[in-house]
């Protein structure tokens, strides 16, 4: 590729730029590539056209010539040895230095890719091999400070301290990446006249996502001379693949004109990064600049490469350190306010009684229960009827688990008026059935972030030549962002979910010690006499097979078999994880029979939707043929009948898994004083002659090694549709689908 011209430069295409194939290297060194010829050992298949300029060669005479030929017998010699065979890596590495018969010295980098061999020789002024010796000193220091620097920023500035004393550059900076991609810059270290950088933010567009993969799989990159012409590789093609050589690892690698323009509108004539991958991941840059074109030569690359990689590693183990820190903290709180709300009968009552943790437990502002009529609050919080708005939002959303958010207004329209106390929100439903909710407010923290740059600013104005790349300048430039809270650590979402899981079994507690006081008492336990045997069948299952799989890996403890350890774990999981699933439902069903219904119109086109979207991950890549026809309008329980349409839509969506496509019809039609609705599918149907089970309470009329489910599905239809005096039952015939349909009277 040769240097675009700067009239010619499209900053909307920056982003789709071959930098992988960029067809050229930069010119303070030559590339050949190489293949092995039967007789001639390794032959030159492609050059960089500035060959002639470092060897006396045309590059087109130098194809199809044995190496020796275009570098001599004496550099040959030199490098025969590492290049013989086919021992090279798909990284480049550093096999020695040579002299050619011009007096040019060269230090030679080789790795494989492609089906070629690459050969890197940079120029450089000493005829001797590269000298490592001054890595271990370096390393060894940066290692004795280490322990020193307890913060990730003093472990950042000590790095950028270390690698400028290796480079020479003017400038090194360390930065990491948000989670929204833009850079913050942790350290600096520079010479006197450079511009400083210290805190600022690099916006996340200066890096598109291609050059950011690449960072993550090379880790380092470097840029002599920011005004070179670029070197082509001729002829064009990888003569194996007939594409474009793959340059990724590369160190001549050429680079995008946009990203050389971004360096010369920054005053920088040299850079050199080098990449800090955190659990496979881009963490951050160390990036280096200077002023002039500046060399670094391999064996100071390597060291400032060793020095990243350690960096990354104090880093992890820094992150990690805090991380489990701040865990147990939240653990302790957790359990703390778990031991209150075992000991009073009032469960809401006890919420409100550990409201000093339930702040300390979300590093909240303020906190609300809201259970039926009863909204309760504590610290700094909205207004009642705000608060109640609130939660018939998150009621619509569908959230099963934990909903959160900095940024509330922007996904609530009616949070702008919250903003003061409720920019961020963590709600947690403590019901599958109601409106139950508790909230977490986190007040608005104004944050005035100073930009290297206006981040906004990248495109030019009128006039100007489009090649100034992102950015016209890197003047610091502020912006301050109102209406954001602190972001919630997902440490408070995984055990925010743990907490909910542990307020359902004391729920449930509470709902077992109701039950005995409750007036239907007769009718309960006639119920449970009903279904007793097939409870205690499909608890204890899971329960005997997690006893029976633990015995199996205390016996197996001294074998070396680790997949047959492996299987035991997995089935030991997989029983504890029905069990627990089973508690659930039986929860659920218990609750749908005491629960109040609150009747409103539901329009059932958005409800059944609503499920539909909802089953989407369940579905994954399936092939799944919809025909929903329109639906009428119901008066009915909307949180109730959504749970029933979707148990329904579940069941068509499970029992059609070896179906493809698998076919599922919703329609509905009026019957006298009914709206009655079908649900029908092509999967595996039942018998007829066990229909009069269908709906009971842990029943199943297929095999569980065939269809998994806690046999609570039917139940709970059925259940909600008698309590809104209606109708339920199915049809179908074995192997070739079901239907199961419903009916809601027209008035209540």
């Amino acid at each position: 590729m040769t240097q675009a011209s700067t009239d010619l430069l499209d900053l909307t295409h920056c982003a789709n730029e071959p930098i992988r194939t960029p067809g050229s290297i930069q010119p303070h060194g030559f590339m050949l590539t190489l293949s092995v010829a039967p007789g001639d050992g390794l032959v030159v298949r492609q050059a960089s056209a500035n060959l002639e300029r470092w060897t006396g060669m045309p590059a087109r005479e130098a194809i199809g010539l044995p190496l020796a030929r275009v570098i001599g017998e004496a550099a040959m010699a030199r490098l025969a040895p590492e290049l013989d065979g086919e021992s090279q890596a798909s990284r480049p590495a550093y096999i020695g230095t040579i002299t050619l018969g011009n007096g040019a010295h060269f230090d030679v980098l080789a790795h494989a890719w492609d089906g070629l061999v690459i050969l890197e020789c940079e120029g450089v002024n000493r005829p001797g091999a590269a000298d490592f010796r001054h890595l271990y000193p370096l390393i060894g220091d940066f290692l004795l400070k280490v322990n020193g620097s307890a913060s990730i920023t003093a472990l950042s500035d000590l790095a950028a301290r270390h690698v400028r004393a290796v480079t020479g550059y003017g400038r090194v900076l360390v930065y990491q990446f948000d989670t929204d991609g833009h850079g913050r810059v942790l350290a600096e270290a520079k010479e006197d006249g450079y511009e400083s950088y210290l805190g600022q933010h690099f916006p996340a567009s200066d890096i598109p996502a291609q050059a950011r993969a690449l960072y993550a799989l090379s880790p380092i990159r470097l840029i002599q001379d920011a005004n070179y012409t670029p070197a082509p590789l001729l002829p064009e093609l990888n003569p194996v693949t007939g594409q474009r050589n793959d340059l990724s690892f590369a160190a001549l690698r050429s680079v995008s004109p946009v990203h050389l323009q971004y360096m010369r509108n920054m005053g920088t004539l040299a850079s050199m990064s080098v990449s800090l991958i955190v659990k496979g991941k881009l963490w951050g840059l160390i990036s280096c600049h200077n002023a002039e074109p500046c060399p670094v030569p391999v064996e100071k690359r390597t060291a400032c490469e060793q020095l990243g990689q350690i960096l990354a590693l104090c880093i992890e183990s820094r992150e990690d350190a805090a991380e489990l820190q701040f865990r147990l903290e939240v653990r302790r709180i957790m359990v703390e306010m778990l031991g209150h709300l075992t000991k009073g009968a009032d469960f809401i009552e006890n919420m409100s009684g550990v409201f000093p943790e339930l702040l300390r437990f979300g590093r909240a502002g303020g906190v609300a229960i809201v259970v039926d009529e009863r909204v309760l609050t504590y610290g700094d919080t909205p207004d009642e009827p705000a608060i109640r708005g609130l939660v018939d939002w998150l009621a619509l959303q569908g959230h099963s688990d934990v909903f959160h958010t900095d940024h509330l207004k922007a996904l609530y329209p009616a949070g702008i008026d919250m903003v003061r106390n409720a920019s961020g929100l963590l709600a947690l439903p403590i019901s599958r059935i109601h409106k139950h909710y508790l909230l977490w407010f986190r007040p608005e923290v104004v944050q005035t972030i100073e930009w290297a740059g206006n981040p906004n600013g990248k495109q030019a104005a009128q006039g100007d030549p489009t090649q100034l790349t992102p950015r016209l300048s890197f003047d610091a430039w502020r912006e301050t962002i109102h209406g954001r809270s602190l972001p919630w650590h997902v440490a408070e979402i995984e055990l925010t979910i743990e907490f909910r899981t542990a307020l359902l079994g004391i729920a449930l507690e509470r709902a077992e010690q109701m039950a005995e006081l409750a007036e239907e008492l007769g009718r309960a336990n006639k119920e449970l006499e009903a279904f007793s045997y097939s409870v205690s069948h499909d608890l204890r299952a899971p329960l005997r097979h997690i006893v029976g799989f633990s015995d199996l890996l205390i016996e197996s403890a001294g074998a070396e078999d680790p997949e047959r350890r492996q299987r035991f774990l997995k089935n030991i999981k997989e029983s504890a994880r029905l069990a627990g699933k089973l508690v659930d439902d039986l929860l659920s069903f218990s609750q749908m029979g005491r629960a109040a219904l609150r009747p409103t119109k539901v329009d059932m086109n958005d409800l059944v939707a609503a499920c539909i979207d909802k089953l989407g991950l369940e579905i994954g890549q399936r092939n799944v043929d919809w025909h929903i026809e329109p639906l009428p309008a119901i008066w009915a329980d909307p949180t109730f009948v959504h749970l029933a349409v979707f148990n329904l839509l579940a069941n068509a969506v499970k029992f059609t898994g070896q179906r493809d496509p698998a076919v599922i019809t919703i329609t509905s039609e009026e019957i006298g004083d009914e709206l009655v609705f079908h649900i029908a599918d092509n999967g595996a149907g039942f018998n007829m002659e066990y229909v009069h089970k269908l709906f009971g309470v842990f029943q199943r009329l297929h095999r569980m090694e065939d269809f998994q489910g806690t046999g609570i599905g039917l139940a709970n239809v059925r259940r909600i549709v008698e309590r809104h005096n209606g109708r339920v039952w199915a049809t179908s015939v074995q192997g070739e689908g079901a239907t199961f349909s419903f009916s809601i009277p027209k008035h209540p």
